[in-house]
């Protein structure tokens, strides 16, 4: 029975424009501002160019995880994994998805040689705080920002 249920949570290399097309609902659960799978497919293409990437865990037909993260470097980290995007759908939450794509985040991480994972929340994402602290991640810094109108 493992072997079957291993089979069914795949981890997966999101990257051709009908499989992004495929997950905007997902992402959209995360990113509401996003109006259509066609503005998040061009985003995506766009963001490619820098590096970014899209994988997602598939279960029962269906995607229930995605991640969207990129390889850089700094001087602040050196070279490290920045987690653009990370959700599960709501309906899948606490079945340990977001667990098992943060594994794979840490081993994608290591295989590239980099020597930190990054991810920024908003103050207010209180469950998402308790995931990435259980996940082995700490709050280490405050963003600070200024928008531009």
């Amino acid at each position: 029975m493992q072997i079957a249920a291993a089979q069914q949570n795949q981890i997966r290399r999101i990257d051709t424009p009908a499989d992004v097309a495929a997950s905007f609902a997902l992402m959209h659960q995360l990113r509401p501002h996003l109006a259509n799978a066609e503005e998040f497919v061009a985003r995506w293409q766009r963001q490619t160019l820098d590096g970014y990437r899209l994988v997602g865990m598939w279960q029962d037909n269906q995607w229930v995880a995605l991640a969207g993260y990129r390889l850089a470097e700094n001087l602040v980290y050196g070279k490290y994994c920045y987690v653009d995007d990370l959700v599960t759908d709501a309906g899948a939450r606490s079945g340990g998805h977001g667990h098992q794509l943060m594994n794979w985040l840490k081993a994608e991480t290591a295989a590239h040689g980099c020597r930190q994972l990054v991810l920024d929340t908003p103050l207010t994402n209180v469950l998402g705080h308790r995931f990435y602290y259980r996940n082995g991640l700490l709050a280490r810094a405050l963003r600070f920002n200024h928008m531009i109108d």
